[in-house]
């Protein structure tokens, strides 16, 4: 009788156990579904916020640049030119959402930026023949954000540009050339450019950072699959992928030599662009192109593409 009895009991203890564990890993994971990962999941952190804890942008409000009295001249901006239309994202809004859903005319495109890695990236939100949209997950891969697309749920990592859990596992994000530099030079290169207005509907202070002295600090936040201790991990650089070739380009390095320079990486011969006083890059190919890059920290960009060719003067 005893068996019995204790048989009932240890199936109903058993079934409370499993709840609270999935409730835990639901709790954990922010509901995503981690299915056909390619990352470790056990890497993957809780950042803190709840799903569209940090919101992001998807009816972006833009005025004229000569009506942005909210900036100041030096302070940073992403900007994007496509379809003979020029935006600007600041980057103390984007440190507010980290992610702009937009069009330039009838592209899609999706503007995403990581203050724990300061990496700004801009996407093409036209995936396998349909438009997307994205949200931040409030879930962590390297510190880096991971993103959501909001027709399939599944998760994107924006330095990996790739979707790596879920539906989309696998499927890669196309990069498009963005300009991380201060606003006095875009508003003077770009003088009737549309800048992301600071009214956007939320109650936010934009003129104060969340991340305090994080950008100077030696601190990071959240763990990291491997740290390189050769630069400051801050360090800004220029991170560059070509065919299967990754290589980066630390600003102090890039200070030490005459702009423009010539480089050959994977057999194509390239021109870097280089402005120390702004901090401010791009790369062009042999025909004046600009090659889609990042901007970040080093230790974000080395802990992504440790085998990177370093470029050292």
């Amino acid at each position: 009788m005893g068996r019995l009895i204790f048989y009932p009991l240890f199936v109903l203890t058993m079934t409370v156990i499993f709840k609270n564990q999935l409730l835990a890993y639901f709790t954990e994971s922010n509901g995503f579904d981690l299915s056909n990962p390619l990352i470790k999941i056990t890497e993957i952190h809780h950042g803190g916020p709840a799903k569209d804890g940090i919101p992001a942008i998807d009816r972006p409000h833009f005025i004229k640049a000569n009506k942005a009295y909210f900036l100041n001249s030096t302070d940073r901006i992403l900007g994007l030119s496509i379809n003979g239309v020029t935006k600007a994202y600041p980057i103390k809004i984007l440190n507010y959402h980290e992610i702009v859903n937009d069009f330039f005319k009838n592209k899609a495109v999706v503007i995403t930026y990581c203050p724990l890695c300061g990496s700004g990236i801009a996407f093409s939100a036209h995936i396998n023949g349909k438009d997307r949209t994205f949200g931040v997950s409030g879930l962590l891969y390297n510190s880096d954000v991971l993103l959501y697309d909001r027709e399939t749920n599944s998760l994107w990592s924006q330095i990996l540009a790739s979707a790596v859990t879920g539906e989309q596992s696998g499927t890669p994000l196309k990069m498009l050339a963005l300009t991380h530099t201060p606003w006095r030079d875009w508003k003077k290169q770009y003088p009737n450019s549309l800048v992301l207005s600071d009214h956007l509907g939320f109650e936010r202070d934009y003129n104060r950072s969340p991340y305090g002295g994080y950008t100077d600090s030696q601190h990071l936040y959240f763990p990291v699959s491997s740290l390189n201790s050769r630069y400051h991990p801050k360090e800004k650089v220029i991170g560059l992928h070509l065919k299967g070739i990754h290589k980066v380009y630390p600003f102090t390095e890039l200070a030490k030599v005459k702009s423009p320079y010539q480089d050959t990486v994977a057999g194509q011969k390239m021109t870097l662009i280089f402005n120390a006083e702004k901090r401010t890059g791009k790369i062009l190919d042999q025909q004046q192109k600009e090659i889609p890059t990042t901007t970040l920290f080093w230790f974000a960009w080395m802990t992504f593409y440790p085998e990177s060719l370093i470029f050292n003067r």
